[in-house]
């Protein structure tokens, strides 16, 4: 019993069979074909679409501030992952051409059950992704608006009131942080602008009975809007998608353009001032970047020629992106200082810093118009895998419905606009980008180890497309243990602080317990640290904001060199533990891959695409871990309850 239900899970749907799906140019349930239209310069514009929009109008701001300019670093190595992952999606597009993306090649590497987590995953990048970027948009059309001017009917700015254009969380949080710090003696107006109007969200928010109304409108309005484009068909989509890129290429050139006329090459010293750590602490971030280009993969049946053009368009789009990003991070950093780029629209913020407002206002005009193209292709994905999926049975039918006319998904397409637009209205943008980005590494792992597996069950199946073979026999362990070693000896401190369950603590905490001797020391400690401003002199607590304007670094080094006890510096213990989990899944995967390159050959493409995508899934904490964790749970047991019972392919295994 236990045999057959490990086979019906394992169930794989063979390359035979979908091939032949394709040749019919229709689903096995006997639903309508989609409509071909698009060539690779439809592709490629697609790929630009859903990269460029809330990564570079948004959160690369938030990546740089963690990571000073070498955050530069972490982008070139964001795209090489993105690259070695994007080999191993274009091999899969030239055996399986069809609409479904990583769910579909799953389901011919590994089987129903995997497909199926996949496919779930997915739902986290295209739906909790385009609720980010939503919020993003939101963002920058609120600056749009405060930009307009109309001295004839004396409208000076179209201000939305705060409480509709936030989400609840970050209007509470930071209200209750502000609160935190002015009881500390912090002023309110020396706060950064971005806790200013959370508290001013919160504390001006309409209430129902102690119940704050805090909602994001703006968000909800532009899914719904751009999902009714979607749902209108693809070639409608494809044009309105070319002509944003046009626009947004167009501002991101004329922004390094300006921009680095203004560059000052001493905003680049110290070029990461806060070591590796600050640079990876902004992983999630860079990755939520590059998010988009395996949406190409979704409209493979809507494709005149996949096989072909579905590799070509998912590479140019992104080296051209990547190019452009790190060229923008280091115009940005070298603009201003990494320090005052933690803001949630960071282009328009240091063009208008500079004085520049009227790059304001075309930046925030080519925001609102690069992420809607962002949002245009993830609402293009996420109907497209339910599509797929229901074809399997794994949803119901209704999912994989076409439209008479349109010759689009028509339910999957209205379903996927609520369930991204009501979120958008309450969700924050740090916990639905972490979540997006862990859900869509988890996909970029199974797609690169689908490769592996594909390359040896099926070595001889025809390919239009195949990564370039390179063994990795001795390459891939000498690589390991290179990194190993590099990693102890240029980051000892933090290798240590791993290897001991150990973690400095923040800046607050530490100052509480600290007696009237202590901090004594440490003011006359700060002197070799830095000067402290006059702001901080007539302070309530100068040691306090001395100790939060230290980059990490600096931080640490500060308090390591002073008296203090290890019990005030460090926090050991499972709380540190538990948030090393991840990084020991890495190491453990590590070797355990080593072992199998070495005694399989494996080739080194997918190999280091599975790798550095497990890595920066490693680095986004255990909390993204164990949220991840429970939404595969939740998952597996709809797919206990329905698809497993459902499935086309139950029938084949009784």
């Amino acid at each position: 019993m236990y045999f057959i239900f490990m086979m019906k899970i394992f169930r794989k749907k063979s390359i035979a069979q979908i091939q032949a799906q394709v040749a019919k140019g229709e689903s096995e349930s006997g639903h309508g074909s989609l409509s071909k239209h698009l060539g690779v310069k439809d592709l490629t514009a697609f790929g630009i679409a859903a990269i460029i929009g809330a990564g570079i109008f948004s959160t690369i701001g938030n990546a740089s501030a963690s990571g000073g300019p070498a955050v530069i670093f972490l982008f070139i190595f964001t795209a090489l992952a993105c690259g070695f992952s994007a080999f191993a999606y274009a091999e899969f597009a030239s055996l399986v051409p069809v609409s479904g993306s990583a769910y579909t090649y799953s389901y011919v590497a590994f089987g129903e059950i995997m497909a199926w987590l996949i496919g779930w995953s997915l739902i986290m990048e295209y739906a909790i992704g385009n609720i980010a970027v939503a919020i993003s948009w939101s963002d920058y059309f609120t600056g749009l608006l405060s930009l307009i001017r109309i001295p004839a009917l004396n409208i000076d700015g179209i201000h939305l009131p705060l409480w509709s254009t936030m989400d609840y969380l970050t209007a509470r949080n930071g209200y209750n942080e502000a609160l935190n710090l002015i009881s500390n003696g912090v002023p309110l107006n020396s706060l950064s602008s971005n806790i200013q109007d959370a508290y001013n969200a919160y504390l001006f928010s309409p209430t129902i009975g102690k119940l704050h109304i805090v909602c994001d409108v703006p968000a909800l309005l532009i899914i719904f809007s751009i999902t009714a484009l979607v749902y209108r068909g693809i070639k409608e989509s494809k044009n309105a998608g070319n002509a944003m890129v046009v626009i947004k290429l167009a501002v991101v050139l004329l922004i390094i353009a300006v921009g680095v006329f203004y560059v000052d090459a001493g905003n680049w010293s110290p070029f990461a001032p806060n070591g590796v750590s600050g640079v990876l602490k902004g992983i999630s971030a860079v990755f939520f970047a590059y998010i988009g280009f395996d949406a190409i993969s979704t409209t493979a049946e809507e494709c005149k020629n996949p096989q072909r053009d579905l590799p070509r368009g998912m590479m140019y789009a992104i080296i051209i992106c990547t190019i452009l990003y790190v060229l923008i991070a280091l115009v940005l950093t070298g603009m201003v200082s990494y320090k005052e780029l933690a803001v949630g629209d960071p282009l328009a913020f240091v063009f208008e810093k500079l004085n520049l407002k009227w790059m304001s206002g075309i930046i925030a005009i080519s925001a609102v118009v690069a992420m809607a193209s962002v949002l245009l292709v993830f609402q293009l994905g996420q109907p497209r895998i339910w599509m797929s999926m229901s074809r399997d049975g794994l949803l119901p039918s209704a999912f994989s419905r076409i439209h008479p006319k349109y010759k689009t998904p028509s339910f999957a397409t209205i379903i996927t606009g609520f369930v991204v637009g009501v979120p958008a209205l309450f969700l924050n943008l740090t916990a639905v980008t972490d979540l997006c980005s862990i859900g869509t590494l988890f996909a970029f792992v199974l797609v690169c180890g689908g490769v592996l597996v594909l390359q040896h069950t099926h070595a001889h199946e025809e390919r239009k497309f195949k990564i370039p073979y390179l063994n990795s026999q001795f390459i891939f362990p000498t690589l390991l243990v290179a990194s190993l070693i590099v990693a102890y000896k240029f980051n000892n401190s933090s290798c240590n602080n791993f290897l001991h369950s150990r973690k400095v603590m923040d800046a607050e905490t530490i100052f509480n317990k600290l007696n009237i001797e202590q901090k004594s020391e440490l003011l006359i400690k700060s002197n070799e640290f830095g000067i402290m401003t006059t702001e901080m002199v007539t302070s309530k607590n100068p040691l306090l904001l001395f100790m939060l304007s230290l980059n990490l670094s600096n931080y640490e080094d500060f308090v390591k060199s002073t008296s203090l006890p290890e019990s005030i510096i460090y926090e050991k213990g499972w709380n540190v533990f538990k948030h090393n989990i991840p990084l020991w899944i890495f190491f453990i995967a590590s070797f355990i891959l080593a072992f199998y390159c070495y005694k399989y050959k494996l080739s080194i493409i997918p190999v280091l695409g599975l790798i550095s995508c497990l890595f920066m899934m490693s680095e986004m904490g255990i909390s993204n871990w164990t949220g991840f964790g429970i939404w595969l749970i939740v998952g597996l047991i709809i797919y206990a309850l329905y698809g497993f019972r459902k499935s086309k392919l139950n029938k084949l295994i009784r």
